[in-house]
C-alpha cells in the first residue's frame, strides 16, 4: 500500500496524502480526516519513516551519549531522574531520546552512525570518540555535567559551591580529621596523597576543589582513598580504607549518595555507629538520601530542573539549526543547596 492507493481511493493527488501527513496545514481539517479515515481502512500507518527523514532533512529524534554501558541508564537513580526530564520536556515538541553510549567497538559506532538532529553529551570524558564523531557530524550539542566550552550550550550545577558548603558544615560541628572518598578519577582503588590527585570529570573536580576550599582554610589535611568502581562494594571498599585504621577520620565526604550508602554499610560492618563516631555527607540528595538510616546529610542538586533545562537548550538549537540560523551558546548553572540531616554529628569527646 502507498500514497498512490490512497489518493486514487480518495480521489486526490498524492501531494496531497503526502500533506495530509507531514503538512497538515497545507488542506483543509475535512479533507485531511477524510484522507486519514481512508488510510485507517487499508491499514496503511504512514510515509516510511526514513524516507520522510531525508526528504524533510530531519529525523525527529535527539540523541544522549552516555557511558560505554547504557546499563548505567537504568540502575542510577540520578541518571534515571535526569532522563525522565528530558523525556517530559521534549514530549510537547515530537522530538524522541534516543540513547547513545560512548563505544566505539565494532562496526556501527553509534555516535557516528545513528541518524539524529542533535545530542546531550551528559558526563562524558570531552576526549571520547563518542564527542568527536558527534563534533565532525555538525550537529547541535549541549554539554551537562561538562566543562562548559566556547559556542556550546553547556548546564551545569554548582557542584563546588554546595561542595564547600557540605566541608564546612562538618569543619562547624568541630570535625578536623576528615576523609574523602572520591570517584572519577584515574588510577585504581587504594589510598591517595593530595599531590597525586588526578581529576578526569567535571563534576569530580569541582567538588573536590569545593571541599578542599573549606578545609584548606581551616588549616585541614584530609586522609582520601579511591574506589576502584561505581557499584556499591567498590564504595564499601574504598570506605574501609579511611575506616579500618587506627587514625580515622571522624568524619568523611563522599562524591554521591551511593558512594554515602556503601560509607555508612561499611561502617556498619565495622561496628561504627553514624553519626556518634563518624558523620557521613553524600552529594546530590537523590531518592536515596531519605530512604536509608540514618537519614544522609547531602548536597542537593535539581536533577529534574536540569533535565528540563537542557533539552529545552538542546530543543532550541535543534529548531535554529532547522532555520538556518546560529544556536544560541548560553552557559547556566543551577544552585545546589545543603540538606541537614541524621547523618552528621560533633565528633565524639576524645
Amino acid at each position: 500500500m502507498t500514497l498512490q492507493t490512497i489518493a486514487d481511493r480518495v480521489g486526490v493527488s498524492r501531494m496531497t496524502v503526502s500533506n495530509a501527513f507531514s503538512k497538515p496545514d497545507q488542506l483543509s481539517a475535512a479533507l485531511r480526516e477524510r484522507i486519514l479515515a481512508a488510510a485507517q481502512e487499508i491499514g496503511y500507518v504512514g510515509p516510511d519513516p526514513a524516507g520522510r527523514a531525508l526528504a524533510r532533512g530531519t529525523t525527529g529524534a535527539v540523541g544522549i551519549v552516555l557511558t560505554s554501558s547504557l546499563r548505567f541508564a537504568f540502575t542510577d537513580l540520578v541518571a534515571t531522574s535526569f532522563l525522565g526530564a528530558i523525556a517530559e520536556e521534549l514530549g510537547p515538541t515530537g522530538l524522541a531520546l534516543t540513547l547513545l553510549t560512548s563505544s566505539d567497538d565494532g562496526e556501527v559506532i553509534p555516535a557516528r552512525d545513528v541518524a539524529i538532529d542533535g545530542a546531550l553529551i551528559y558526563s562524558c570524558d570531552p576526549t571520547s570518540t563518542a564527542v568527536q564523531y558527534l563534533s565532525r557530524r555538525r550537529l547541535p550539542l549541549v554539554y551537562v555535567d561538562q566543562e562548559p566550552v566556547a559556542g556550546i550550550p553547556a548546564v551545569n550545577v554548582d557542584d563546588r559551591s554546595g561542595a564547600r558548603a557540605a566541608a564546612q558544615h562538618l569543619v562547624d560541628l568541630g570535625h578536623r580529621k576528615i576523609g574523602l572518598l572520591l570517584s572519577g578519577l584515574h588510577g585504581t582503588h587504594g589510598l591517595i596523597a593530595p599531590e597525586d590527585v588526578k581529576v578526569d570529570g567535571h563534576a569530580s573536580k569541582e567538588r573536590l576543589l569545593g571541599w578542599r576550599d573549606a578545609l584548606d582554610a581551616a588549616g585541614i589535611t584530609p586522609l582520601m582513598a579511591r574506589q576502584g568502581g561505581a557499584n556499591l562494594e567498590q564504595a564499601k571498599a574504598g570506605a574501609r580504607l579511611l575506616l579500618d585504621r587506627p587514625d580515622r577520620p571522624t568524619a568523611i565526604l563522599c562524591f554521591s549518595d551511593a558512594v554515602a550508602y556503601g560509607t555508612i554499610q561499611a561502617a556498619e560492618d565495622l561496628g561504627i555507629r553514624v553519626p556518634d563516631e563518624l558523620s557521613v555527607v553524600g552529594f546530590d540528595d537523590n531518592p536515596l538520601a531519605t530512604q536509608i538510616r540514618p537519614a544522609l546529610t547531602t548536597v542537593r542538586q535539581d536533577v529534574q530542573a536540569k533535565g528540563r533545562v537542557a533539552a529545552a537548550a538542546l530543543s532550541r538549537s535543534v529548531e535554529e539549526t532547522r532555520r538556518g540560523r546560529s544556536a544560541t551558546a548560553e552557559h547556566i548553572l543551577l544552585p545546589t543547596e545543603l540538606v541537614v540531616r541524621d547523618s552528621t554529628a560533633p565528633p565524639p569527646a576524645g
